[in-house]
């Protein structure tokens, strides 16, 4: 007799029709315990659908931690900004955050050879601006639609709350997402950046990281940077997030709702490490 096929396998687990969620969520786990469903795809599975319940507060990068370009700026600084962050887009204000203009493509800035003729609102793209309260999979349908990348989200004052991407977006659903900070598998798991600091992959060993810092962070519980970072937290740190732990700065770069990915990495200062402690 021949064995059921996958398909064959994965109705027949399914037939019992969910009632709510957590049934669908139980079956989704039965799958991959009986090895229907690999543990990447549960995960995209279950990113999908915690999507629908999710607001953009939840993925957003705060407004006080957003990149953004003062349309007053020179081009000098502007261009500045733009190669050191290594972003792809930036919100251009006029006098504060709450004032964004619109969205500057780092592409268009870097197709300028002459700064003289350069006038930034010229190149300036439509701002796409949305509350607070938008559920991640609505957010994500209106992105490919709109063809947008980037939204800007307003508190219910109109005033600036932070700014999400499409890549925020679909990191929570199918997690890490390769980007600009990101070390590709070729590249060593630390590495310096164009502003001096360190980019660091989660998953750096613990005995690397002290070996490339000169410190002493115990490798006994955890075997990874990012692991031993959840274990000081007690959290998963959000994007943007900077802890400083026995003078050394990290930001978090990259993480999704259950794990770190990249960190940046930064030497305290002496003065400025006596006032963390």
């Amino acid at each position: 007799m021949d064995k059921p096929s996958f398909i064959e396998r994965l109705s027949s687990l399914l037939l019992r029709a969910p009632e709510d969620r957590a049934q669908l969520l139980q079956i989704l786990q039965t799958a991959h315990e009986k090895n229907l469903l690999d543990a990447d795809a549960l995960g995209i599975i279950q990113g999908a659908l915690a999507a629908s319940e999710t607001p953009v507060t939840e993925v957003m990068i705060p407004r006080s931690q957003t990149d953004v370009i003062d349309a007053s700026a020179p081009f000098d600084i502007i261009r500045k900004t733009v190669i050191i962050s290594g972003h792809s887009r930036f919100p251009v204000i006029e006098g504060d955050r709450d004032n964004v203009l619109g969205i500057l493509l780092a592409k268009d800035l870097l197709r300028q050879p002459a700064p003289e003729d350069f006038n930034l609102r010229q190149w300036l793209r439509p701002a796409v601006f949305i509350p607070e309260s938008k559920r991640l999979d609505v957010l994500l349908r209106e992105f490919r639609v709109s063809r947008n990348h980037m939204a800007i989200v307003v508190n219910e004052y109109g005033g600036m709350a932070g700014l999400v991407t499409i890549e925020d977006v679909l990191e929570q659903i199918v997690g890490n997402i390769e980007d600009e900070y990101d070390l590709d598998q070729s590249h060593d798991n630390i590495r310096r950046d164009a502003g001096g600091r360190f980019v660091v992959k989660a998953s750096t060993s613990i005995e690397d990281f002290n070996t490339a810092f000169c410190c002493d962070f115990p490798a006994d519980e955890f075997d990874t940077i990012g692991g031993f970072l959840l274990g000081e937290l007690g959290y998963v740190a959000k994007r943007n997030e900077i802890i400083s732990l026995a003078g050394i700065r990290f930001q978090v770069l990259r993480a999704d709702s259950r794990r770190l990915y990249t960190l940046l990495v930064d030497l305290l200062p002496p003065a400025e490490e006596q006032a963390d402690d």
